[in-house]
């Protein structure tokens, strides 16, 4: 089969395509043709070996796995002993990253836990895009912060997967959003509904004297207490990913603001796929879809995650194979 095959940490551009041997499932696992993939931080961390402390997750000198890719969406080819929840044919799709990576090829092996049944009104396409963002936003907005109906929101990194994903979210509990990117971001992020956007470029959010009741951060790109004056008496602000320093510096800190403070200082601990149904259901209501960069081809998967890493990309990196 076909893989995007990273043997050692290096420049995304640089990786190859190359033959490797289809994977044979083993006990608990589904081999899976996949018809679509996605682009994400994890991967953008894995080929480069960076942030450093990265290395510790992925591999010291090289990484342990040489295919990257966390979501996918296919079809079941085989079954392993013990599998109970698929049969051949079925159309699954998830976020892989708690049994491990290797979406960015055409086979994959994994454990039956990692996947879930595709609907059948959801293209393979809108598939893949869905697991990771759309649970960071789900379990940010709604499991971490609590929304509540009318507050006043803003979500930085907001043209991303994550961000268009809690847009949608935030408008079903009639919110007021605002959404910090930059670039060509802006003008869609205004198109998609976004109240207000700030060009984090030219305006830093949390000096502007505007205070919201729930922050939900996908970058996290400034220290705790920067934060503090951006949120209303009581408002809550939610990280679900950023740089690994100000996320170390997050941990260390955000406890002891909580105390100090009236202001909740909070991190989701990703739950993959915890919460999809829910999202499947808001999907076939017609209240839910996500923004699709692409699809791309497979071969251009090493420009991509460089395209991804320089955050240009707008919603969601598709890869269709």
């Amino acid at each position: 089969m076909k893989a995007i095959f990273c043997s050692h940490y290096t420049s995304p551009e640089e990786l190859k395509i190359k033959e490797v041997p289809t994977p044979f499932p083993a006990k608990h696992e589904v081999l899976v043709k996949i018809n679509a993939t996605a682009i994400n931080d994890y991967d953008w961390g894995m080929v480069r070996g960076k942030p450093y402390l990265y290395r510790l997750i992925f591999g010291l000198t090289k990484p342990r796995r040489p295919i990257a890719g966390m979501e996918l969406s296919g079809l079941i080819e085989d079954i392993g002993e013990g599998v109970t929840k698929f049969k051949k044919g079925d159309a699954v799709y998830g976020d892989i990253s708690e049994y491990g990576f290797g979406s960015f090829a055409e086979y994959i092996a994994i454990n039956e836990k990692a996947l879930v049944l595709k609907p059948e009104e959801m293209s393979f396409e809108e598939a893949t895009a869905i697991p990771h963002a759309a649970m960071l936003a789900y379990q940010g907005l709604v499991e971490k912060g609590k929304i509540q109906k009318g507050q006043n929101i803003l979500i930085n990194g907001a043209g991303g997967g994550v961000g268009t994903f809690a847009l949608q979210i935030a408008k079903m509990y009639d919110a007021e959003v605002t959404g910090v990117d930059t670039g060509e971001k802006l003008h869609n992020m205004k198109a998609i509904g976004y109240d207000e956007v700030i060009d984090y470029k030219k305006e830093n959010f949390t000096k502007r004297g505007e205070r919201y009741d729930l922050i939900l951060d996908a970058k996290t790109s400034q220290a705790t207490w920067a934060y503090l004056k951006a949120l209303k008496p009581k408002g809550k602000y939610v990280t679900v990913g950023g740089t690994a320093a100000n996320l170390i510096l997050f941990g260390l800190s955000s406890g002891l603001l909580s105390i100090l403070t009236s202001k909740k200082f909070l991190l989701v601990a990703l739950q993959p796929n915890q919460g999809l149904s829910y999202i499947n259901q808001l999907y076939a209501e017609g209240k839910i879809k996500p923004s699709i960069d692409g699809p791309y081809v497979f071969e251009e998967i090493p420009r991509l995650i460089q395209y991804f890493g320089e955050g240009k990309h707008t919603g969601k990196v598709v890869i269709k194979l």
